[in-house]
């Protein structure tokens, strides 16, 4: 999963290379031992051993079958890897990947507590499982100490035959797939497409903001820095209905619109740095830093705002609290607007550590740490500060129960919201036409 960061040891590197094969198997082998997805398989394997401190003979088997385990681990990676070279060349897989990456890592509590869950019903099953799961490649190796313990010499001998005939196997896949790759290097290029079609371009108003809302809506669908942060969205609700259920209080839905708001609004205060020298594209033709600003806040507004008018909406319906809906309607939109028009302003003045284009959204470049964080969470406290009225009337309503600061917060959050919109989207544009030139300085210092 590590190997989008760092295709150092790809095959399709040595294609120059006369070295011999069985040397180049064994230099990347070790290779994929000493990095840090190596050494903690290894140090995981390791630790199984202390399981069998009780005699020679078990400690020896399972020290053994730990050093065969993790190296089975790193051939059959690397049998996956050179399968899938030409594959994983195509910049379509890469985003694709690296956004179906986030799936996982956001619903990790829901995940780990259905398989708590599953392992605490099923433990009559358990053992069953793994007595035949031992005999396969899969077991084989980490049973030699339980086997040896016990005493069953013969079936023991047995596993350890499977496990080294399943590395042997695993170890002649890559050499074949190895040479393969090595002969026909995978090609990234792309057949020819017709130029005729504008896409966004042809469809949004021929204004500089329409262009401009183009490119950025253009970028959210297609560059996975920005669409990995839409893929979270959907996954909210999940969470938490999930933490509800566990508590048996959905109360936390109150709060699913704006939080989305805020992780969708939040995500354009580092447009400008995500843009990196294609920033001077703005610059060259002459686009107004207000139409530069409008243009990518309306991009981003234009789902942001129904997804949180579903989400507020669904939220009231599955609670069935509909008089809390104002409220958080109020709260949502407050600061949707309020937010989009503060990362305006922030990315106009700042920049920020950020994946550089074509790269993986888990891969930022170094330097410029302390900036990043003081421009995040700077921004984050003055965000908190302009939405103070909403959140006020949002808790005046939870705690009197009183519809009327919920219909207060709508129109407060609306007019209030859209104000700050504006004067963000001024207040960034007339920054970014003063010091366009010196953001793309900043921002090409990474390239």
């Amino acid at each position: 999963m590590a190997s989008a960061t760092d295709m150092t040891l790809d095959p399709s590197r040595f294609t120059t290379f006369a070295i011999p094969m069985r040397q180049m198997l064994a230099g990347l082998a070790l290779g994929g031992l000493i990095g840090i997805p190596g050494l903690a398989t290894a140090l995981v394997a390791l630790s199984t051993v202390v399981t069998w401190f009780r005699g020679v003979l078990p400690v020896l088997g399972a020290l053994l079958g730990a050093a065969l385990g993790v190296m089975t681990c790193i051939v059959l990676s690397k049998v996956v890897t050179t399968a899938t070279a030409s594959l994983a060349a195509s910049r379509r897989f890469k985003d694709i990947s690296a956004i179906a990456f986030m799936v996982p890592l956001v619903l990790l509590g829901p995940i780990i507590a259905g398989v708590g869950q599953g392992i605490s019903n099923s433990t009559a099953f358990l053992p069953d499982f793994a007595r035949v799961l031992s005999w396969t490649p899969l077991g084989a190796a980490w049973s030699l100490g339980g086997e040896l313990h016990a005493g069953q010499f013969g079936p023991a001998a047995v596993k350890l035959l499977v496990a080294v005939a399943s590395l042997a196997a695993l170890a002649w896949c890559w050499k074949v797939l190895l040479e393969r790759a090595l002969v026909t290097p995978p090609y990234a290029g792309s057949g020819k497409r017709k130029g005729s079609r504008l896409g966004l371009l042809g469809i949004l108003p021929p204004v500089p903001a329409g262009a401009v809302m183009a490119r950025s809506l253009t970028y959210w669908v297609r560059d996975p820095r920005y669409s990995g942060s839409l893929v979270v969205i959907p996954l909210l609700p999940v969470v938490l209905v999930f933490q509800g259920a566990q508590t048996g209080e959905y109360s936390s839905l109150a709060f699913l619109a704006p939080i989305s708001a805020f992780i969708i609004a939040w995500s354009i205060s580092a447009d400008v740095s995500y843009d990196n020298t294609a920033f001077a594209l703005h610059l060259a033709t002459g686009v107004s830093g207000v139409a530069d600003r409008l243009g990518r806040a309306l991009a981003c507004l234009s789902f942001a705002l129904p997804v949180v008018v579903i989400f507020a909406v669904g939220s009231a319906a599955f609670t069935g609290e509909w008089s809390g809906l104002p409220g958080q309607l109020g709260l949502g939109l407050g600061i949707l607007f309020t937010c989009l028009g503060l990362a305006s302003v922030v990315s106009a003045r700042y920049t920020v550590a950020v994946p550089l284009p074509g790269d993986s959204p888990f891969k930022k470049p170094p330097g410029n740490v302390g900036q990043t964080l003081a421009v995040q969470f700077g921004g984050m406290l003055v965000l908190v500060v302009l939405v103070l009225p909403e959140a006020a009337l949002m808790v005046a309503q939870l705690v009197t129960g009183n519809s009327l600061f919920g219909w207060l917060n709508l129109a407060v959050g609306t007019v209030l919201g859209l104000v700050l919109f504006v004067l963000g989207v001024r207040l960034g544009g007339k920054w970014l036409d003063a010091r366009g030139p010196e953001l793309l300085a900043q921002v090409a210092v990474n390239k």
